[in-house]
């Protein structure tokens, strides 16, 4: 006679689904994806046209700090590197040493979009302003262009009539071309006060970034219906795409999914539109930037084409694939089906496949770590919760003793990864744009949930209504958005788990008076 298993069927079920779901994913994402190549014509330049620098995407290094200094050393050998893949560089500032940019810029082959950063401060406004205009006629045919302000009036800092004043100032005293940069919905709202005071006009288009996210099939095609309304509304006056880009990793919006892959399909294309219409396009951008996940979330790191050891992302002709090797998910399983056998005693294959499914679970988590944690304290809360999550799972799954009479650490642990779930799900509802879906946090818990018999707290069950609502709002807001899927299904699989918990919790309680109420 087959002994029975020791878990529900439907549980066994959803274990051997994610299993398969992360096998697939993973061997997915090992695939060499086709890919149109990057325009070359014969003895013509291969290199990007243009690309924004920054130095900061140095470990610490960060403009925020505004006694942060960059060493004219790493200039030089940033400049030095990014000639092997670019013609331009663009800046934003020449403050904080950047004003070195235009001479390596010189030494290297470079040309430079020189930017003057315009803000609230009119004080350091003029100071930045003037220095950037001697920088541009000091080094006139380096300097191919002064961009006076980058978003001012998107971030509101400015009106556009003080705007206007200093891009006069710059046309008047300044030997190279002036312009603006922009959203392009903001240069065309205000171009009536703009277009007077400067010799080009420099829009961002930026599918991803948009009210409307762009999928990546649609996102070049975007990018030339922006352009060519742009051109209808400015009239005769040059555009130049002052930034455009896709991110490689982050948080999907509705159908926009940042990736390497995309992010190398959007960069040829956009290449294969400029040399097709021989447009002035600038790419967002050199490296990333681990310091702009304080101001957009983790996506606001991973836009440029060099990561931050300086290696290239993907190249610009040939398949792509998302990650060269299987082998660290794999071990990752392997190691989870081999451990959590050991720990709970039991030899059956369910245990296995649930060791394997918290496995990838690990792996994903500390992928999702690596790319997203910003700082100590997110290291130490979002990480300690992750690592809560899979003692849980694995202390319900390994010890059927604790599922009606848990010890009081592991009801304080699963009442707190609750009260998580619940606070996540708020944020993501009253300030989710930057926020990312932390699915592989909670997804233990999901995967051992119907495993609960003691009883729910009132206190629980708010948090678990308060969850489940918001996942849904804000899977409903954006659904065809697979990782607000994801999240809405873990969340489920938590929260509707509870009312099945304190049917059986009764039950135990018949059987077991001991067990806690």
């Amino acid at each position: 006679m087959k002994r029975p298993l020791p878990f529900p069927r439907a549980l066994v079920a959803l274990w051997l689904l994610v299993v398969a779901f992360f096998v697939v994913w993973y061997h997915g994402e090992t695939v060499p994806q086709p890919l149109p190549d990057a325009p070359t014509r014969p003895n013509a330049d291969a290199r990007l046209p243009c690309v924004s620098y920054s130095p900061y995407f140095r470990a610490g290094v960060t403009p925020l700090d505004p006694n942060t200094q960059i060493p004219s050393e790493w200039i030089d050998l940033d400049l030095q590197a990014l000639a092997k893949i670019t013609r331009c560089v663009r800046t934003y500032s020449v403050d904080q040493g950047l004003d070195r940019v235009p001479e390596f810029a010189a030494r290297h082959g470079l040309t430079v979009w020189l930017g003057a950063w315009i803000g609230r401060d009119d004080k350091k406004n003029a100071q930045e302003l003037a220095r950037a205009i001697a920088l541009a006629n000091q080094y006139r045919g380096v300097v191919t262009r002064l961009i006076v302000g980058n978003e001012v009036l998107l971030r509101r800092e400015q009106t556009p009539e003080n705007l206007a004043r200093y891009l006069e100032q710059a046309k008047t005293q300044a030997q190279v071309p002036i312009t603006y940069a922009d959203v392009w919905e903001f240069w065309l709202r205000y171009r009536n006060a703009l277009l007077p005071h400067v010799d080009l006009a420099t829009i961002h288009i930026l599918p991803y970034w948009e009210d409307r996210p762009q999928p990546i099939d649609s996102a070049a095609e975007h990018l030339f219906r922006i352009r060519t309304m742009a051109r209808q509304v400015l009239g005769a006056i040059p555009i130049a795409i002052g930034e455009t880009g896709w991110p490689s990793a982050g948080k999907q919006r509705e159908g926009a999914v940042p990736s390497r892959v995309n992010q190398a399909k959007y960069v040829r294309d956009v290449l294969s539109l400029a040399a097709t219409f021989n447009w002035d396009v600038n790419f967002i951008e050199s490296h990333d930037q681990p310091w702009k996940r304080a101001l957009e979330g983790t996506v606001g790191g991973y836009w440029g084409v060099l990561n931050t050891a300086q290696e290239p992302k993907f190249p610009l002709t040939g398949p792509v694939a998302e990650r060269d090797t299987l082998w660290p998910p794999l071990t990752a399983a392997l190691i989870g089906a081999v451990l959590l056998p050991l720990i709970a005693s039991l030899r059956r294959w369910p245990v296995t496949l649930l060791g394997a499914a918290l496995g990838f679970t690990a792996f994903w988590q500390w992928e999702h770590a690596v790319v997203a944690y910003r700082n100590a304290w997110e290291w130490g809360v979002l990480g300690a919760t992750g690592v809560v999550a899979l003692v849980v799972a694995v202390a319900l799954a390994a010890r059927p003793t604790y599922r009606a009479t848990p010890p009081d650490w592991l009801t304080v642990a699963t009442s707190y990864l609750l009260f998580a779930l619940a606070v996540a799900n708020v944020w993501l509802v009253v300030d989710g744009r930057y926020r990312d879906y932390a699915t592989c946090l909670y997804l233990p818990l999901a995967l051992v949930a119907p495993l609960r018999h003691w009883s729910v707290t009132l206190t629980e069950r708010l948090w678990s209504a308060i969850a489940l609502l918001c996942a849904a709002f804000v899977w409903l807001k954006e659904a065809m958005n697979g990782q607000a899927l994801l999240w809405f299904l873990t969340t489920a699989a938590i929260t509707l788990s509870l009312p099945r918990a304190r049917a059986a919790s009764s039950q135990a309680t018949r059987v077991a008076p001991t067990a806690p109420q």
